[in-house]
């Protein structure tokens, strides 16, 4: 045995010594992709439950045979998770341990659980999370985005308008957005949030995570589409889509004005103001009210000169 494989066999040593209570529900994160991403505390709990609740029993069999085990497994999905509920509150009243697990990531981040969780804590039973690989954080920590935070959405509705109507709740938000997206709805949800936050906003696609084909691309979101669309295999995988926040109220009205000027030099009022708008995400209406002060002030500053 090399040196590597005493320490990692002396940490699994350390991690089947410590306490798992009976009678508790095990929340567990699994791989987002790369199957050694989990814990080793995780492994042994996987190894001494009586039960593993997941989203889907093929997957996490699967999962579970890449690490030489076999468990019990209940089905516990968006469509039965309160009769799941039920039988995991059965098998804790006789003293089984139950792990928790969604297909990938963290159990209830977007997956099925938060409503198992919920039983389970009513019944009075203990609830133990053991932490792991989540795409959100996993993301977050490669992009580079200085937002001081971040709010975490998850999937966005399907159809267009509501889409853009869930962005445009989120437009003034000052922290980074966190998304979710499938594959076959990549291009038209940043089509979406182009047209809701202006092209200056810098987004971060995310695709593949911990993957052979992992991929991490940052961007103004004015170029994103493009960046999809020149190579097939970009739009490929799921998907965690990053996007910065809005900037504090007052340098928001500051970049604006900003532009407004420059605009104003070259173009007709009207016209300045919707280009305005479309460089900076804010509303054409209160940009062109404010051209029409800038160029009343400007006028005012004329004939005081003469």
């Amino acid at each position: 045995m090399n040196q590597n494989s005493s320490v990692a066999a002396s940490i699994l040593q350390d991690a089947a010594q410590q306490t798992y209570p009976v009678s508790a529900l095990y929340v567990l994160a699994t791989p987002i992709g790369n199957v050694c991403d989990i814990s080793l505390r995780g492994l042994h709990l996987l190894g001494i439950a009586d039960a593993v609740a997941c989203e889907d029993t093929r997957n996490t069999s699967q999962l579970l045979q890449r690490y030489g085990l076999s468990r019990p497994l209940l089905a516990t999905h968006e469509h039965n998770e309160r009769e799941a509920a039920d039988k995991i509150i059965e098998r804790l009243r006789a003293g089984q341990r139950v792990a928790l697990v969604s297909d990938a990531g963290t159990p209830a981040i977007s997956d099925p659980g938060a409503k198992v969780v919920d039983a389970v804590r009513a019944a009075g039973f203990r609830v133990i999370p053991l932490p792991g690989a989540s795409a959100a954080i996993t993301a977050l920590s490669a992009a580079g985005l200085t937002d001081a935070r971040f709010h975490f959405v998850g999937f966005l509705p399907s159809k267009t308008r509501q889409r853009e109507t869930a962005l445009q709740e989120l437009t003034a938000v000052q922290a980074a957005l966190v998304f979710y997206e499938a594959p076959h709805r990549i291009v038209e949800t940043v089509q979406s949030m182009l047209q809701v936050f202006g092209p200056q906003r810098q987004v971060v696609l995310a695709r593949e995570l911990t993957k052979l084909f992992e991929d991490i691309h940052r961007c103004p979101l004015g170029e994103a589409p493009a960046w999809l669309e020149q190579d097939a295999n970009r739009q490929r995988g799921e998907f965690v889509v990053l996007l910065e926040g809005a900037p504090p109220a007052g340098d928001e009205d500051a970049e604006g004005e900003r532009v407004l000027r420059i605009l104003l030099e070259e173009l007709p009022l009207k016209q300045a103001a919707a280009l305005a708008a479309q460089i900076t995400g804010q509303k054409k209406n209160a940009l062109y009210e404010r051209a029409l002060q800038l160029r009343q002030d400007a006028q005012a500053d004329d004939q005081e000169g003469e």
